[in-house]
């Protein structure tokens, strides 16, 4: 009897698709501690002062003995972060809305988009801690102003790239304009939407820590200036630490939430 599976869903070796993909969740893990390893053996055969890299193991140590410093300094960046996120990407729906309902919009609306994004972050922040003071609000729109141009452009493409068979189908039924941008348009540039989201989430933590090194009352950003001013690069490296993983947790949360949210619209890459 011949095989249940065509030919080109067999793999070479009569391998399972299981198994060849098992070990791939323990790779990074992998590759983090062969890492970890090296480093901590540099600095301990090179005998590297602290001041100028410290190993794992002290960094380890460090973060443990201000764990509560640390969480504290963490839990304002990460409102900041939030604000900035639900901000960002209001604020980029809303002009890719704009900018797809009309050509004449786009072509207004664009270039304010490019220049926005072409400032240096480095260069209007002190302005906006001018503007909007050295609390929340300032850390906040400079998030958001990250967060907002790869929302805005990843959904606007999405809104623009619309399947034209769908479009004339909308026509030749006298659907409206509106009709046609929110029940037609807006769900087909929903995987755009989503490709933006997961960049935003990676990129949101940038503004904060920006904000927050221009000029703030607390937050990591804080904390690792008053380190680094002091010599003490072992509480700069857990403080990098700690927003590393909170970058990662918002990529991993945003992708999880698109992935679940569009299920209608899985991913056909091969493992």
């Amino acid at each position: 009897m011949g095989s249940a599976l065509p030919a080109s869903a067999q793999r070479p070796g009569g391998c399972a698709p299981k198994a060849e993909g098992a070990a791939a969740p323990w790779l990074p893990w992998i590759a983090a501690l062969f890492f970890l390893a090296i480093w901590e053996g540099a600095v301990r055969l090179g005998r590297l002062p602290p001041y100028i890299l410290p190993a794992p193991s002290r960094i380890a140590t460090t973060f443990v003995e201000r764990a509560d410093i640390i969480a504290a300094e963490a839990l304002v960046t990460c409102g900041e972060i939030a604000g900035g996120l639900v901000a960002g990407v209001l604020a980029g729906i809303a002009l890719a809305l704009v900018m797809a309902g009309s050509r004449r919009t786009e072509r207004a609306l664009g270039p304010f988009l490019v220049v926005a994004q072409s400032l240096p972050v480095f260069a209007i922040a002190p302005l906006l801690v001018i503007w909007f003071g050295y609390g929340f609000a300032s850390k906040i729109v400079m998030a958001g102003l990250i967060i907002f141009f790869p929302v805005a452009t990843s959904f606007f493409e999405g809104l623009r790239r619309t399947d034209p068979g769908l479009i004339d189908l909308a026509f030749l039924n006298r659907a409206r304009r509106r009709d046609t941008l929110f029940l037609i348009r807006v769900p087909a540039a929903l995987p755009s939407l989503a490709a933006g989201l997961r960049v935003a989430a990676a990129v949101a933590p940038l503004g904060a820590i920006v904000g927050e090194w221009v000029g703030a009352s607390a937050g990591l950003g804080l904390l690792m200036l008053h380190a680094n001013a002091r010599a003490q690069t072992d509480v700069v490296f857990a403080a990098v630490a700690v927003l590393v993983a909170i970058s990662v947790a918002l990529w991993a949360g945003m992708s999880t939430a698109t992935r679940l949210a569009l299920h209608w619209a899985p991913d056909t890459l091969s493992p």
